[in-house]
């Protein structure tokens, strides 16, 4: 028998303390609703009697051992806004006839952060004595650019081995580096879009948009007949404040857009397709032109590939256009041998180009460890163990803790290769055998941290 195995014995507490974790509906931004989950963590953790410290309100840890290696387990409370098209309740944990449990955050990132701390629990109550110093390391703002880390390892120490089950199975040994803009007009200056509303975060493809038109009756016939040849859904409504167009697309994670239909390029492809530049204004214009409905940078000559971890992506997370204001986000994720700096000078370079600003969101450089690496080594044989193979070693395209780690530290599960989740869509899940496998293998990672390093 593993020792992994023996956190199916808190299996059913597992389940109720998550269903609790997954009502507080921290969305990541909202402060104090991000506290709330972090200080309900606190709370749980010394109630198992272990020790537990809460840093700036942002981030926290709870700890098992003294002396040695430090060793860390890291994940993220935050989450993404709820969205649209749900089947259930997203705040609120159902178990679906089909063996997966649903909730906004069970697979990013709540349930893995909720087995990390019954890991700790599981450690203690069977009396292991460690050689080594063991953390879970909890976040607040992983989704918005990881400042809670930031300010977590100016107060503490980055550990010395460490990993985040923030991404998939196998070993993910290399993260693709992450651009994130805001591109803006001085005003809106088009006449026939009075009106463009899409996304409400960065990282993931918005899956509905709309805009308002002051334009003809020959118009809008003329751009409904357009809308039945371009890819994507398109509904009209005739409003008191003009035709009002509705797109709908799918939601996906920004790391994969193309995994999505992104309802905002859809009706801005549409709508300059039928109207001239001039009425529709500068940026979407610009997004037109430099952007299209295309996911791979081509338009914005930064289109590019690396053996090591595939093609750079770019996603278009929101739009809000108003009278006075003009302004979108864009994420771009680029392989771990590029330049962020050059992509970054490239894209001000076209935009300033179209009277169109730039503002640097966040960059996150690329994360790449050798195979031959300590941490990889000590996964690899917990997985083994558990699972009776050696896992696959990867590269993503998802930002994890891992690249705030300086080297020391990989994304490490907890979706399994093949496996339904919706990360950053409607119906986010996971398989529920899938889940308490995740959690002996974690288990058996943590141990082997703590007692072996």
């Amino acid at each position: 028998m593993s020792f992994g195995e023996k956190i199916l014995d808190y299996k059913e507490d597992i389940i109720t303390d998550l269903a609790e974790l997954i009502a507080i509906q921290s969305v990541s931004g909202i402060q104090e609703s991000c506290k709330e989950a972090l200080d309900w963590v606190m709370r749980k953790a010394l109630s198992f009697g272990l020790k537990a410290e809460s840093i700036d309100n942002v981030a926290g840890h709870v700890e098992l051992g003294e002396g040695g290696k430090l060793c860390g387990v890291l994940a993220h409370l935050d989450v993404v806004p709820e969205g649209n098209n749900w089947n259930s309740l997203p705040f609120e944990l159902s178990v679906g006839d089909n063996g997966y449990m649903y909730g906004r955050g069970i697979a990013d990132d709540k349930g893995a952060a909720l087995i990390n701390l019954y890991c700790l629990r599981a450690l203690k109550d069977n009396g292991v004595v460690g050689k080594n110093t063991l953390r879970a390391i909890f976040g607040t703002s992983e989704e918005r650019g990881m400042e809670d880390m930031d300010e977590y390892f100016k107060h503490e120490p980055i550990p010395d081995l460490s990993f985040t089950p923030d991404s998939e199975y196998g070993i993910c040994k290399g993260e693709k580096g992450i651009l994130q803009l805001e591109l803006y007009a001085d005003t809106h200056d088009g006449t026939t879009l009075t009106q463009l509303h899409s996304g409400k975060t960065v990282n993931a493809v918005p899956d509905t948009a709309y805009a308002l038109l002051d334009c003809t009756e020959n118009e809008d016939h003329q751009l409904a007949r357009l809308a039945d040849a371009k890819r994507g859904s398109f509904e009209f409504y005739y409003t008191i404040d003009g035709m009002m167009v509705l797109s709908r697309g799918e939601a996906a994670h920004a790391a994969d857009p193309d995994k999505g239909l992104n309802a905002a390029t859809a009706l801005i492809d549409l709508l300059t397709s039928n109207f001239s530049s001039l009425t529709m204004g500068s940026l979407p214009s610009f997004i037109s032109h430099y952007v299209g409905t295309d996911t791979d940078g081509v338009m914005l000559g930064i289109k590019m590939r690396d053996k090591e971890s595939g093609p750079l992506t770019v996603n278009v997370g929101t739009v809000h256009i108003d009278e006075g204001y003009s302004t979108c986000t864009m994420d771009i994720r680029y392989p771990v041998t590029a330049n962020g700096d050059e992509i970054l000078e490239k894209i001000t370079r076209q935009a300033e180009k179209e009277h169109i600003h730039v503002k640097v969101l966040a960059h996150q450089k690329p994360l790449y460890l050798s195979e031959d690496s300590d941490i990889i080594k000590i996964l690899s044989e917990s997985y083994e163990t558990i699972m009776g193979e050696k896992p696959s070693i990867y590269t993503t395209g998802g930002g994890t803790y891992a690249r705030k780690l300086g080297g020391k530290g990989v994304a490490f599960g907890p979706v399994f290769e093949g496996e339904v989740s919706n990360i950053h869509n409607a119906n986010e899940c996971i398989n529920v055998e899938k889940f308490f496998l995740h959690a002996q293998i974690c288990l058996e990672s943590m141990y082997n941290l703590y007692t072996k390093g």
